[in-house]
């Protein structure tokens, strides 16, 4: 975190032109200024001149499996360490928070998890440099048998009060969002249930209708898990959940930008359709190997071959990626899908405003990074200030 600085010459996402920005002496952002607003008052403070680079604050990754080979579904009380270990290799990955994201297991494992959680939680306060756990995405257990990917079949739960009441158990005030087919819940009650809790609902590994989804959204759904996959495809005449999404101005969705989940063309028409200061948001969906090599790991009972940072399944199911989340960034921009401003956005403004946390503004501590983009080598770059 940066103290008594001042930083001339920087853009930010979501601000037109240069701008300065000052840092206190508690590491807060004190001020942010047009750069043409200067005066030329005398400063103790360390001038940095960002020399037209862009800052942002630091990644949100609302949709991540494991990491350092610990699977989240596999959380127990030993395991508290290791989860500290999680923490500050994503910090060093750029990322400011996350949410531990939670497959679809048994509801025994749910709620292990959920626990080792919820205390970690109460202690991460005091770690610094470290990146912090939001709360809890649960992927499943409520989703279409047909889209369930990866997902083991003999733990999927119908979609009920009565189910979802059971896996929450006592840890609903750690659980941030849920990921379920809104098909499955003929009587609406469990959307409704879930809202009441202040849970986010997320439509996903689903086969809804553009009608289904309709509903699911007036139910106060308000996202959509890994655009494009484990749903149906776009189509003229049936344009789906994704289709109901994308013409919705309140809901968010996931994207994987690994070049594996979805084409950079689909990306590019997703991004056309949509745009980053409300639609879209960047994930990692990393599974527990990011941050090891490639190879062959253990997942749940299977395993997982992990290659160039795409893991599959024996039968080459996609699972999921090792790669982490500010790797799409650049690979959006070095793909020429979109500005440097709208790549930056979607994993440092977006991901915030999803979850209802404010983005780079007066008042935010100063977990910062500045992103060069070389010209000469087409290569976006960034580091922590």
């Amino acid at each position: 975190m940066l103290d008594r600085v001042l930083l001339n010459n920087a853009r930010l996402p979501g601000y037109q032109g240069l701008h300065r920005v000052t840092v206190d002496e508690e590491g807060i952002i004190k001020t942010i200024t047009p750069q043409e607003q200067n005066t030329r008052k005398p400063t103790k403070k360390r001038i940095i001149d960002i020399k037209g680079d862009w800052l942002s604050l630091g990644g949100i990754d609302l949709q991540i499996n494991g990491g350092l080979g610990l699977a989240f579904p596999d959380l127990k009380p030993k395991y508290l360490e290791k989860l500290e270990q999680i923490c500050s290799f994503l910090w060093q990955q750029g990322i400011d928070g996350f949410l531990p994201t939670i497959v679809t297991t048994s509801v025994a494992k749910i709620q292990r998890s959920l626990s080792v959680i919820a205390e970690f939680m109460t202690q991460q306060k005091d770690y610094q440099l470290t990146a912090k756990i939001l709360g809890v995405h649960l992927e499943g257990p409520f989703l279409n048998y047909e889209k369930r990917g990866a997902h083991p079949a003999e733990y999927l739960l119908p979609l009920t009060l009565e189910t979802v009441q059971q896996f929450l158990g006592n840890y609903s005030e750690t659980v941030k969002i849920v990921t379920l087919a809104p098909e499955l819940d003929s009587s609406s009650d469990a959307i409704n249930y879930l809202r009441s809790l202040g849970i986010t609902v997320s439509l996903g590994h689903s086969l809804a209708t553009a009608q289904q989804a309709r509903a699911a959204f007036k139910q106060g759904a308000s996202m959509v898990t890994h655009a494009f996959n484990a749903m149906p495809s776009l189509h003229h005449r049936q344009p789906g959940l994704l289709g109901e999404a994308i013409i919705n101005n309140n809901v968010y969705c996931g994207l994987i930008a690994d070049g594996n989940h979805v084409c950079p063309t689909m990306i590019k028409i997703l991004l056309k359709a949509s745009n980053y200061e409300r639609g879209i948001f960047l994930v990692s969906d990393a599974l527990a190997p990011i941050g090891l090599a490639d190879g062959v790991y253990p997942w749940d009972k299977r395993e997982i071959e992990v290659s160039k940072g795409t893991a599959k399944l024996a039968d080459g199911t996609l699972a999921g990626t090792t790669l982490p989340l500010l790797v799409g960034v650049k690979n959006l921009v070095e793909w020429r899908i979109c500005s440097i401003e709208s790549a930056i956005a979607m994993a440092t403004e977006s991901p915030r405003k999803a979850i209802s946390l404010p983005g780079i503004s007066m008042g935010r501590s100063a977990n910062l990074l500045r992103w060069h983009w070389e010209e000469e080598k087409g290569e976006l770059t960034w580091q922590r200030l």
